[in-house]
């Protein structure tokens, strides 16, 4: 992981989009918060990326937990937050599912989350909701009901607590990696931080019906 970080903190030299150096370009700054980090993951380009985060091991990891190997792997995206973006914060977030796929149904794939460098709490990482794969099952809360408490101002950690979803950080150190079923609602967050959020993901799918 020290090499591709190392590679990643050059490129982002090159852009001067680090903390101490140059203002991040005028055009970044004037974004949202969650359209910079798209927009700086597309400016930088690491050559080896995949090759280097999707190993053997990880795909062994991914089939031990969908039964199966997958059939398909996504080429590795970088997900890159600027330093500073403002107050750590629950609401406003972006929340999402990137595959659409029924509760009750197969499931469709595993996404990889990399830290690339050390992510502390606050500092923009991936946040996901464990558990909000079974809304709509027999026993669990509905589709409708938790989009109601997403939108609605308080304490949201403690109104999720109470539909048996917890939200989970994607903090840690470099080299952590985060495995999590594709149906998870999850989102950027806030980096509130004063260095840039360094992480990388893949979406390893599954056939379906096997």
């Amino acid at each position: 992981m020290a090499g591709v970080k190392q590679k990643l903190l050059d490129e982002l030299k090159r852009l001067k989009a680090l903390p101490g150096g140059k203002s991040l370009p005028a055009s970044l700054q004037r974004l949202p918060v969650f359209q910079q980090i798209g927009k700086l993951s597309a400016l930088v380009k690491v050559p080896g990326l995949h090759q280097a985060l999707v190993t053997p091991d990880l795909i062994e990891y991914v089939t031990r937990l969908g039964g199966r190997a997958p059939s398909a792997v996504q080429d590795t995206q970088l997900l890159l937050s600027p330093p500073n973006q403002g107050a750590s914060t629950l609401e406003g977030l972006n929340w999402h599912v990137d595959v659409s796929a029924p509760t009750q149904g197969p499931l469709p794939g595993i996404q990889a989350f990399f830290l690339i460098d050390d992510v502390g709490p606050g500092g923009g990482a991936t946040l996901a909701l464990a558990g909000s794969h079974r809304v709509g099952t027999p026993g669990q809360a509905s589709a409708s009901r938790l989009r109601e408490v997403l939108k609605t101002s308080g304490d949201l950690a403690r109104n999720l607590q109470q539909l048996n979803i917890g939200i989970v950080e994607m903090s840690g150190r470099a080299g952590d990696v985060f495995l999590m079923d594709l149906r998870l609602l999850h989102t950027p967050s806030v980096n509130s931080t004063k260095n840039v959020r360094m992480m990388a993901t893949a979406r390893c799918f599954f056939s379906n019906g096997t």
